[in-house]
């Protein structure tokens, strides 16, 4: 499926719900933030093993907190008409002039300290 069905999809969900008054910018971020959260709960306290134990023993939960995202990603970017797949590749060009592969290749560290 295309991110524009997709995105249909979503939109036909909300509207035959009426929620398209609830859904502002604000509240979608706030979801987005709130969906994030929760999927960083799983994981909260886990180290080592526990972390790929986790994953795999609560992979349904885990693709319910990446789909609740995504769906309020997407709607947030459709809102404020967003295109998110132009956002999306901008912002890789950008992150490349940021982070060459010559300095940044296996470094965790921030581009103004590379």
């Amino acid at each position: 499926m295309d991110h524009e069905a997709v995105l249909q999809k979503i939109r036909a969900f909300r509207d035959e719900r009426d929620w398209m008054q609830f859904h502002n910018p604000k509240d979608l971020a706030a979801a987005l933030a709130i969906e994030a959260s929760e999927l960083q709960e799983i994981f909260l306290w886990k180290k080592g093993v526990e972390i790929d134990e986790t994953a795999q023993k609560k992979r349904a939960e885990i693709e319910d907190e990446v789909a609740d995202i995504a769906t309020f990603l997407f709607e947030f970017a459709d809102v404020l008409g967003i295109d998110l797949e132009a956002a999306i590749l901008g912002k890789i060009e950008r992150n490349a002039a940021k982070y060459p592969v010559e300095k940044a290749r296996g470094s965790n560290a921030k581009y103004t300290d590379l």
